[in-house]
């Protein structure tokens, strides 16, 4: 279809309007609007429910209408009776026809070369609100919705820099979904920008629906779990990148923009460490860190333990554990990948569902259901403890990806602990560290700055230091403004 589109405008507007008719044949939501100034033809289409009627009618239509027809120069019209500021120019009938697919309104005059495009789209919409899936203690309540120009306004107000440029793209062929490219001109990586750039332009689909599709076709490796672009649904998420020297990506339609390069670390990270004090963010960063990793490797320690080194743990204990699993007709492993899999049943029933019924299904999967399999003997107390604690530990994340991957990481580990006992659960660790070195997010290596040991970049890692001593942005990412305090840049003392 995108083939047979004329590419002339005439400079007859009946031509033209007919022609689009045709094109736009059985469309009822596309409104044709043919009137005169003088003698001089004029036609607006744009797609009702889409574009704002009140301003064509106020500043287009009625002055024109209501003029007597002294000017005959078709320029005149549009330089001194339009009363539109944003308007431009398009010497290609498909750039008009994909403006007005877009919501704005295309306006057509008798012998003028070309046509006009007014931009007033007035679709439905959603107010900024607060996101859902991002929820911090101290901090900003807004964030991102389905509008891109919405969005790029809260990173404007938060971003007020000359620097910050936002690029605006296409993609999709048939979709031409609307796409903004932001970044602080004078600290970006150059080399991360135009090797995006050129993997945006390799996109070629139908349709771009959400942010998701974009992040799929720009990663480096489609063949692991874990995440090589950070998503988030905060604008000040985004605009902290940005200072940092990161690229954010906004796709209209979407309320979760893009942050390119990511690595591990940044998905460990919430806002709230950088809002309270710095004892209290590298506490709870602590946490997390311990969290994961007893979520990876408690139940294929469970396994390891009851299975081939109950000498290795104390004696009471080990009774205790045995006379738990007194009458359990399913070997350790099998009892732990059993309760796996109702784990993630549970948290997938939860997250689909509607708040109220999710609450409802985690309070009788997580205590009746537990329970009625522990009186029936299908499971062990100790495990519903071990799942418990798995299950909280594994949430600690702030992004549900990163958790997914790792859930995947923790049933493979499982299962080398069923096989080779604690061997097995070290062999599965370095298996996954292995796996995490060779992962790379736009050339950066994704355990950064942990395999760099840059000191500067190691103070907001494991632990968040005290802001004052964030004297440079991380090195890893190679800004070109390296520099973020100005009293280091005027030369003054730490």
């Amino acid at each position: 279809m995108k083939d047979q589109i004329r590419e002339h405008i005439s400079n007859s507007t009946r031509e033209n309007m007919d022609y689009l008719k045709k094109l736009f044949k059985d469309t009822s939501d596309m409104v044709f609007r043919e009137f005169k100034f003088g003698d001089i033809l004029c036609g607006v289409i744009y797609i009702d429910g889409m574009a704002d009627k009140e301003l064509l009618n106020d500043f287009l239509l009625e002055p024109m209408m209501k003029m007597s027809g002294d000017i005959t120069d078709s320029n005149e019209i549009k330089d001194r009776i339009i009363a539109i500021s944003d308007m431009r120019e398009v010497n290609k009938l498909s750039d008009g026809i994909t403006a007005i697919l877009s919501g704005e309104s295309l306006v057509l005059i008798d012998n003028l070369q070309g046509a006009l495009v007014v931009a007033n789209r007035a679709w439905p919409n959603r107010g900024v609100g607060e996101p859902s899936g991002e929820t911090v203690i101290r901090g900003s309540r807004e964030g991102f919705t389905e509008t891109i120009r919405f969005n790029t306004a809260l990173l404007r107000r938060r971003i007020r820099d000359v620097g910050l440029k936002i690029e605006g793209r296409q993609c999709g062929v048939r979709s031409k979904t609307d796409m903004a490219i932001v970044y602080i001109d004078d600290i970006v990586n150059t080399d991360v920008l135009e090797e995006l750039k050129e993997r945006l332009d390799r996109i070629d689909i139908d349709a771009i629906l959400d942010s998701g599709y974009v992040e799929q076709f720009i990663e480096d490796n489609d063949r692991t779990p874990f995440p090589q672009v950070q998503s988030t649904e905060r604008p000040d998420v985004v605009a902290a990148a940005l200072y940092e020297g990161r690229i954010g990506i906004i796709v209209d339609g979407s309320p979760f923009a893009l942050i390119v390069p990511a690595v591990l670390v940044d998905f460990f990270q919430s806002p709230d460490d950088y809002y309270t004090s710095w004892i209290s963010g590298s506490m709870v960063r602590f946490i997390r860190i311990v969290g994961i990793l007893v979520s990876l490797v408690l139940p294929a320690l469970y396994v390891a333990v009851t299975t081939f080194h109950t000498d290795l743990i104390p004696t009471k204990l080990a009774y205790a554990i045995a006379s738990s699993r007194e009458g359990v007709p399913f070997a350790a492993y099998v009892e732990v990948l059993l309760m796996e899999a109702s784990l993630a049943f549970l948290v997938e029933a939860i997250i689909k569902l509607p708040k109220p019924v999710g609450s409802t299904i985690g309070i009788v999967g997580g205590l009746i259901i537990g329970q009625s399999a522990v009186e029936a003997g299908l499971v062990s107390p100790i495990m519903v403890i071990v799942l418990g604690l798995t299950a909280i530990t594994t949430f600690l994340i702030p992004n549900y990806t990163v958790t997914s991957a790792f859930t995947y990481f923790r049933i493979m580990i499982i299962i080398l602990a069923a096989v080779f006992g604690l061997y097995g659960i070290m062999l599965g660790i370095i298996f996954l560290i292995i796996h995490l070195t060779r992962i790379k997010s736009f050339g950066i290596p994704y355990l950064a700055p942990a395999v760099d040991l840059i000191w500067s970049d190691l103070k907001d890692l494991y632990v968040r230091m005290p802001l004052k001593v964030f004297k440079d942005r991380p090195h890893f990412l190679k800004p070109r403004d390296a520099v973020r305090q100005k009293t280091k840049r005027q030369g003054g003392t730490k």
